[in-house]
Parts: C-alpha cells; structure tokens; sequence
C-alpha cells in the first residue's frame, strides 16, 4: 500500500493552489451539486486497488451502523491538488479530502477547511507529532489515523559476519558502513534524488544536527552534508545515491549490494516478501551519543471541507472521521499499512505486537512536521535543500557554499 511520504505537491501546484485563493472568493467549498444526503465522499489517492479496497473496507465499518455509506473518488497522489481544486470551483468538492500532511498548509491557507474540533473529532489523545502533520497556524484542521518516518535497516548477516552492532552515532556510522563495504556490496545506501524522496532522507541528519530549515545557512546543517559526502567519497555509498528514490534504496539493499540503508516502513512488505535478505531495523545514527533523532514525520492526514449549505454532511464527515480514529480501528490500521498508529494507546498495543518495528514507532515520537516552522513556503524550501545536497554530493560546492545558495533560494521574493 502506498504510505510512502514523499507525495508532497510539485512547487508549481503549490504556488497555483496557494494562489487560488485570490482566484476563487469561496475558497474550498463542499458539494453542492444536491448528492445523496446518505452519502459521504472522499477525496484520495487510493489509486491502487489493493490500498482503495482496503480504505473502503474501514470507511464501510465505520458508516454502515450510522447508515451511511461513503464513496472515493481516487487520484495519483500528485493530482491531489490539481483535482482538489477543480471540485471546489464547481462546487463539487468531496466532504473529506485526504492529502499528504505536507500539503496541508496550502489548503488552510484558503480558509475552506473546518477546524476539525468542530465537526466532532477529539485530536486531544493523539501523538503530539501527529497533530503537528495536521495543524497549521495553530489550529488542527486534518487527521492522521497512522504515520511514517525513517530508521536504519540493516542486513543483520553482514552485520554479525563483521562482528559488528548496528551504529548509533556519525562517527560509528562512518566506520560500520567503511568496514561493510567491499565486492559489489556499499556499506550505507541512501536516497539524495533532488526531489521530495531525497530531502525527507537528508531532514533526520539536517535536523538532529541543529539545522534549521527557516535560516538554512545558519550553518549547524553543514555537518549533515559533510556526513553524506564523506560517506560518498571514500567508497561507503555509491555516488549513484544523487539518482535513487526511496524504492531504488531498498532494491539496492535486497540485491545485497547495500549493507544498511535508510528507509520507511512501507518497504516492510517487500522485505518481508523476499528471503534473500534477513534484516532487522534500529534507529537513525545521530551526531553525538545520547542525542535523540530528529526524522520527519510522514502519512496523510484527512480534513473537512467547509460546506456552509451542508452542515449535516460536515457533521457525517466528522462521525466517520471519529469512527477510523477509534483506538481499536487505528490499531487495525496501522496494521494493514505498516504505519504506526497516532492515538497512544494504539501505538503502544501496535509496538507491542511488532517488536521488530518497535523502532519506527519510537522514532514518530521525536518526529517533526516538514512545514511546522516554514508553513505555507515548504515546497520552495524543499527544493532549496535538495539544490544543496545535490550541489555538495556532486562536488559543485562546499557544504556551507550550498547551504548560502539553498537560504538565498528559499527566500527569492520575499
């Protein structure tokens, strides 16, 4: 199923959705096409059969014992947006629209979402990171039933051959991955694609290093590139890390030709499909012993539309939100999609019943929202980080070069 965290909108989308607020006067708005007052409907990106079977099966529990039913209406993740508004400017916009937390901030911006305590669903149990995905401005508008982030797995032969333990900080990071290297085999893979994949790999070693995405040449980011270049140039990772994806990484690391990589749990149901690789998973290296990491924290969260003519359909909205937020139902959930639930309760019955997982699901707990501090701007800042890693892999710049162009970039225009 498609959990992967790297759906957020392309820099174009968002500055054509941020700007539509001055194109269209009502904003978001809901369906006002007469539908079936019966009938909820869901704007998302369950394009893929088996994930859109599995969405209808928890919407279907949850609506049948208030009569209800509920209708999706899926689209590639990177036509959310696009799709989103289309529906609101003729009125046809679908009570729920899930979207890739990132994405968020864009849609609040246009006043046409409703806060969601106010369509009845109690955020209140919910991980404090979790409700960062689903806030902007301070206010909770979305809700995330489960969510992802990034740790090590590693190959635990290759490991135990090296009579060696998976690395906690940098510098045993740097010599685990040298001492794995040899053959065909890279000791560290990761992903460094200028795009989306690669900038929420870079964000748990720019973060725990103090980086700050709002002054990105504050200079405390430098070391995380410094990292990643050491490990390119004296042979631990392959210089092909600037061309991978997240889905590239984890082919690398099943064909033995990556000792350890960094990845999601969304690759869980491949390498548990596969028996050429025994592999285990342990939290992200930081800088110095005793730091916690800091990795982004990813997953969709699902918000309500403002329908001003319709409160009913918001209130139905909110009850089926309510329902999939259960205790029960998140657990359920995050289950099926390998992604850890956001009520606490859930999380720790979910890291109870996966201990090999247990690390993702600690790691959500020191997770940050990519827009928490840079809002409505992320998809630019995006873009600026990935400019600079891709400038410092490729031995364009140094690592405070880069981070000088990627803060001049991330402010253009302002």
């Amino acid at each position: 199923m498609r959990s992967r965290p790297g759906r957020t909108a392309a820099p174009a989308a968002a500055l054509a959705l941020a700007g539509a607020v001055t194109v269209a006067t009502a904003g978001l708005t809901g369906c006002a096409a007469e539908p079936d007052p019966d009938t909820v409907t869901v704007l998302n990106s369950a394009t893929d059969t088996a994930e859109h079977e599995a969405n209808q099966d928890f919407f279907d529990r949850c609506a049948e014992p208030l009569g209800l039913d509920v209708e999706q209406v899926s689209v590639p993740a990177d036509q959310i947006a696009s799709k989103a508004l289309r529906m609101a400017s003729s009125d046809s916009l679908t009570d729920i629209l899930e979207l890739d937390g990132s994405e968020l901030p864009q849609f609040a911006e246009t006043d046409g979402l409703r806060p969601i305590d106010e369509v009845g669903v109690d955020t209140s149990v919910f991980s404090e990171s979790a409700n960062a995905l689903g806030s902007h401005d301070g206010v909770q508008y979305g809700v995330a039933r489960s969510v992802n982030s990034l740790a090590l797995i590693y190959n635990t032969e290759l490991l135990a051959d090296a009579g060696l333990e998976p690395p906690t900080t940098w510098d045993e990071l740097e010599s685990t991955a040298a001492a794995l290297t040899g053959g065909d085999t890279y000791g560290m893979a990761f992903s460094a694609s200028p795009n989306a994949d690669g900038v929420y790999q870079f964000l748990p070693f720019f973060w725990s290093a103090g980086g700050d995405e709002a002054r990105i040449d504050e200079g405390a980011g430098a070391s995380a590139l410094q990292l990643w270049k050491d490990l390119v140039e004296d042979g631990s990772a392959s210089r092909s890390v600037v061309n991978w994806n997240q889905q590239d990484v984890n082919d690398q690391f099943i064909s033995g030709r990556a000792a350890m990589m960094i990845n999601g749990p969304w690759q869980v149901p491949v390498l548990s499909a596969q028996d050429d690789v025994d592999w285990a998973v342990a939290s992200i290296p930081v800088p110095e012993a005793g730091g916690d990491p800091v990795p982004p924290i990813g997953g969709t969260v699902m918000a309500v539309p403002k329908n001003d003519g319709a409160r009913e359909r918001e209130e139905n909205a909110g009850r089926i939100l309510d329902c999939l937020n259960s205790e029960e139902n998140q657990l359920a959930w995050g289950e099926r999609v390998n992604n850890v639930p956001t009520r606490a309760g859930a999380a720790q019955s979910y890291r109870d019943q996966n201990p090999e997982l247990a690390p993702f699901a600690d790691l959500v707990l020191t997770a940050r929202s990519r827009t928490g501090v840079v809002g409505t701007r992320w998809p630019v800042v995006e873009t600026a980080l990935a400019g600079a890693f891709q400038s410092v892999l490729t031995g364009r710049q140094s690592p405070d070069e880069a981070l000088s162009t990627a803060q001049r970039q991330a402010t253009a225009g302002e």
